[in-house]
């Protein structure tokens, strides 16, 4: 039989991994009665677990929220996830969550063993983070626009357009999109009655929320293709559509959402939609792919490649 301050810990642990457990499944799971596991649950509620259970056939106990953070059970691999998140948060693109994550990661490597903390000093040494160019964003913002996608209620704010023209909209939100720059919200515009893409970083909430609403289909059934598509064409000055020659599974693992919208076409050719602030940088990239393309879209693109490839040909003579 375990001990009681390690059965707590396994409790706990049950507890979390999921919703909802008999009183004789934990007992059959921790080798105790089920008036130990009652004796347990106790103690737990008075650690500040809040622990609800129901009475009945389909009774049994579920770990809820309380009004204050408990301690966490979490294993080496849950631990290392939030480690690495707290990190490139506190470098992201979410404003005022840049102290708060380092004082979090501060109190969560103190308590970690050496162990996980050459694990998580190792990927941190080895990865560089090109996130934060683009505007940051208040976190209020975000949770309080999360708040209206989650419980489907109209989203009322005032925004101010790319020419810093303000308005006042009201839209049915359905999902927040972070390309790696910005952080966009799809949304079904009330006043326009079609769908728009709102940088998030220009949206200000007004209170109260508006009134419920059934979602909407996203255009497409893609929110994050629709917002990729949408956001290019004032990201970009110059965009293209190009036709590689190697199947979307292969370029999917070579390009980041950033690089635009991927698409299959067959089993050995994929569709990029994709741009640049110049031409030039374009071809490069399209070259530093390592992969047979043709230019869709646009001439001057076409014609410019042509010029890059008389010039290279002279140059290797």
């Amino acid at each position: 039989m375990l001990e009681t301050s390690t059965r707590l810990l396994r409790l706990l642990s049950l507890l979390q991994a999921r919703p909802d457990w008999s009183g004789a499944e934990l007992a059959d799971r921790l080798a105790v009665t089920t008036r130990t596991v009652r004796n347990d649950i106790e103690r737990l509620r008075i650690l500040g677990y809040q622990v609800h259970s129901t009475t009945g056939t389909a009774g049994g106990y579920r770990l809820g929220a309380g009004a204050a953070l408990p301690p966490l059970l979490l294993d080496d691999e849950e631990v290392i996830a939030v480690a690495v998140s707290l990190h490139a948060a506190a470098g992201g693109t979410v404003t005022g969550i840049e102290e708060t994550s380092l004082r979090a990661l501060t109190k969560l490597q103190q308590m970690l063993p050496s162990r996980l903390r050459h694990r998580i000093d190792a990927v941190r040494a080895a990865t560089i983070s090109v996130a934060g160019r683009g505007p940051t964003v208040d976190a209020q913002t975000l949770t309080v626009i999360a708040a209206t996608i989650r419980d489907h209620e109209q989203l009322r704010f005032d925004y101010r357009g790319h020419d810093g023209t303000a308005s006042a909209r009201t839209a049915e939100p359905h999902r927040l999109v972070y390309t790696g720059q910005r952080w966009y919200l799809l949304a079904w515009d009330n006043d326009r009655r079609d769908w728009r893409t709102f940088r998030a970083d220009r949206i200000r909430p007004r209170t109260p929320n508006g009134p419920r609403f059934t979602p909407r289909e996203p255009p497409g059934g893609d929110a994050a293709a629709h917002v990729v598509r949408g956001s290019s064409s004032t990201v970009w000055k110059h965009q293209a559509l190009i036709r590689l020659h190697a199947p979307v599974e292969t370029m999917a693992e070579r390009l980041t959402p950033l690089a635009g919208l991927l698409r299959g076409v067959d089993d050995q050719n994929s569709i990029l939609e994709t741009g640049a602030d110049s031409l030039h940088n374009l071809a490069a990239f399209l070259g530093s792919l390592d992969v047979a393309f043709t230019v869709i879209d646009p001439p001057e693109l076409r014609a410019l490649l042509r010029t890059l490839a008389d010039r290279y040909t002279n140059a290797a003579l």
